[in-house]
Formats: C-alpha cells, sequence, structure tokens
C-alpha cells in the first residue's frame, strides 16, 4: 500500500494551494516546506501567523495519519517566538509525542531556511483524534 500520509496529502488542496511540499514522512513524523511569497505577508512585512500555523497544521496531519487510520485535529495550540520574512522557506517538523487508543499529541516545530539549525519560528502542539475507519487509496 502506498505511504497513507501521501495518500490523504494528495487531495489536501488548502495545503497546495499555499505552496506546501511535503519533504519527508516517516511513522510519527513528517517535515513540510512551505517558502513565504508576497501574497503570504501581513500589514507589518512578516508572514501572516495563520499560514505559520497552517504549515504547522499540515505536518501534523501528515503526522497523524501516517499509521493508515483517518485521523483529524481535536485541536492545537501554537507559540510564535521569531518572525518569518518574505523570500524565507519555512520548514514544519511534526513528531508523534504520544499516541494512545484513538488519540494522539504531536509537537511541530517550525524553522526559517535550514530545517535542522534555522531559527525556530513556531511551536506547535496538535491533539489528534483518530475517525477508526483506514485511509483508502482513491
Amino acid at each position: 500500500m502506498p505511504d497513507p500520509a501521501l495518500v490523504m496529502w494528495a487531495t489536501d488542496r488548502a495545503s497546495a494551494m499555499l505552496g506546501m511540499q511535503v519533504v519527508a514522512t516517516g511513522p510519527g513524523t513528517a517535515r513540510v516546506s512551505m517558502l513565504v511569497h508576497s501574497g503570504m505577508v501581513n500589514g507589518h512585512d512578516l508572514c501572516h501567523g495563520g499560514l505559520i500555523a497552517s504549515l504547522a497544521d499540515s505536518a501534523f496531519a501528515l503526522a497523524c495519519n501516517s499509521h493508515g487510520t483517518v485521523t483529524v485535529a481535536a485541536g492545537f495550540t501554537i507559540d510564535f517566538v521569531a518572525p518569518a520574512r518574505l523570500g524565507q522557506t519555512l520548514y514544519a517538523d511534526a513528531r508523534e509525542v504520544s499516541l494512545r487508543g484513538r488519540s494522539g499529541v504531536y509537537d511541530v516545530t517550525v524553522r526559517a531556511d535550514d530545517p535542522e539549525a534555522g531559527e525556530v519560528v513556531a511551536v506547535f502542539r496538535g491533539r489528534s483524534r483518530s475517525l477508526g475507519r483506514a485511509i483508502q487509496p482513491d
């Protein structure tokens, strides 16, 4: 069977519209990138926080759907710790912290320009809930 997270991603039109790219996926993990372009900056000429949250949420979605079960967000929090600017590439790294029954907890770190050593822009914690049915390829 193909990677279940990528099956889900194939029809994620919101992430595609924002130009997000899957860099890597694995069991309970994902890395997604997004280039900050001119349509993404706010009135302070910084990347809009809602778009940074969308990037983190997309990485979270890939990580929590990687086990092959349809899984949705039950909620998340995000803290912005540094600005993201026009022209920067942002990387969101998601990792599973806990998966128990149908509930999971995932942490996502968003970095600018370098996925390993770039400045941390935001930290996100997502809570997931499995719907108990398998992801089906189209």
